[in-house]
Parts: structure tokens; sequence; C-alpha cells
């Protein structure tokens, strides 16, 4: 990856910190982004942090040029962020809950997939990681917005690949169920942790399908892991 630019959204985050690290040990070049970052989260010379609220569209448009300016290319997208809220039925969701999970779970993927492809398609070798949820395709109660959300991200995935395929850009979906992170365990102090995935295999499967050799695997929908909930 040393010849590679990658821009990690999210990047700060319970497992955004895990990629963002490792795609740093593989020496490529990586802007990390997320509402709130520095250089000091992630010190090193191939290391540049983006602040930046990817629930607007011109916010987002910048951040991709600012790495275009800088590094006069974009070889790589993962794409993290997200957001989650449960706990209330379809009949009890409010507008306030379905519209932050839309924007944090979709409308940011959609922004930041707008402003990159372009620029992917120029790299002939382009890839695209979206994480998603494992509920995106298995339902749970009381997490209808959440689970909607989620499901368009993989979908908007997919339609993505289709898309971009006649420019050897590839793009994919990687859909976990609970990760151990120290955020779910504080979220879900009794829940059976021996059940959650660990951050370093969903890593591993991001950064395989990254890799140059992974030019044949696009608009899948991979899981990982077992019940989300």
């Amino acid at each position: 990856m040393r010849d590679k630019v990658v821009f990690i959204t999210g990047a700060k985050g319970g497992l955004g910190s895990f990629i963002t690290r490792r795609f740093l040990e593989t020496g490529a070049t990586v802007v990390g982004a997320s509402r709130s970052i520095s250089q000091q989260d992630f010190p090193g010379p191939n290391f540049t942090a983006l602040a930046v609220d990817f629930t607007k569209a011109v916010a987002v448009n910048d951040a991709v040029q600012s790495v275009i300016s800088r590094f006069g290319r974009l070889d790589v997208l993962v794409h993290l962020l997200g957001g989650f809220r449960g706990g209330e039925s379809v009949a009890e969701t409010d507008d306030a809950t379905w519209e932050q999970m839309r924007d944090l779970n979709v409308t940011s993927g959609f922004y930041v997939l707008r402003a990159a492809v372009p620029h992917l398609r120029k790299s002939g070798k382009g890839r695209i990681v979206a994480v998603g949820s494992l509920t995106a395709v298995e339902p749970h109660p009381q997490l209808g917005a959440y689970i909607t959300f989620k499901a368009a991200l993989a979908m908007l995935v997919r339609t993505v690949a289709l898309e971009n395929k006649d420019a050897g850009l590839t793009a994919n979906v990687v859909l976990p169920g609970t990760i151990d992170t120290p955020a779910n365990r504080k979220a879900m102090p009794n829940a059976d942790f021996s059940k959650w995935i660990q951050p370093r295999d969903v890593v591993n499967l991001v950064l395989s399908l990254t890799a140059d050799r992974a030019s044949k695997i696009t608009g899948t929908a991979i899981p990982i892991g077992g019940p989300n909930v």
C-alpha cells in the first residue's frame, strides 16, 4: 500500500482507530476524517487529519478536494462513519431519530461516494470498502430506523460497484455483527462479549478488499460474525 492514498471516514471511532492504524502500518498515505480529529491522534509523517461533518455536502466535497489538491490522487476510500440508536418500535420512532439515522448511516455515504468516485476512477485500481452492519440483512425489533438506513447503504455501495466496473473500480460492503470495542462494552455491559467480533477480523477483511489482488471482488455484501444483537 506504500504508493496508495487512502481516505478513511470515521477514522477516530472505535473500529476506525484500528483500521487507521493498520493502514498506516502498511505504509499507505492516510487521510483520516472524523467530526473531531487531530494530527496527534495518529502521529506520523504519512497521516493527515481532516475534521469533517459528513452530513454536510459542501464539507464533504471540500474534504475530498483537499485530498486531491494535496496528494494529486485518491486510490482507496474506506467509509466507516455511522451512528446507532434504537429502543423504539417503528410506531414509536420520532422524526428526529429517523433523520439522524438517515443522515449518519446513508446520506453521509452518498455524499462521500459522490465526491470520491470520479477521482477513484482515475486511479485505475480504485477501491471502496464500506463497513455497515449485519442488521442490514437481519431485521430486529426496536431498530427500524437504524436497520433501514444500513440496508440502504449496502445497496448504494453495490450500485456504485455496477456503475464503475469499466474503470477497474471495486466497491464492497462489510456487514459485521457486534464488534468488541470499548464503546460497545460500555453500552452493553451485560452482553456475552465472547460472541462478539474482534476488531482485527474486520480490519483484515477490509484491508484484503483494498488490495490489488482483489480486483475481481466487487458488488458484494460480506457478513462477518454471528448474531448482531
